[in-house]
């Protein structure tokens, strides 16, 4: 809630709890580092794919 806001903070959505707060951030940084990891494991699998095919189409 910023300055400008006129509404109480009860109407601004749901308060977390700390321990729900906690959760979420555990959860959040979960996903994030699954996505990296797929990231990477696509990364990995399409320059092992191209890669041989480069080095096949230079020679």
């Amino acid at each position: 809630m910023n300055a400008m806001d006129p509404r109480s903070p009860i109407e601004n959505g749901v308060v977390l709890t700390p321990a729900q707060q906690k959760a979420r951030r555990q959860r959040n940084i979960a996903i994030g580092l699954a996505v990296a990891l797929l990231c990477a494991l696509f990364y990995a699998v399409t320059i092992a794919k191209l890669g041989s095919g480069v080095i096949k189409g230079a020679g």
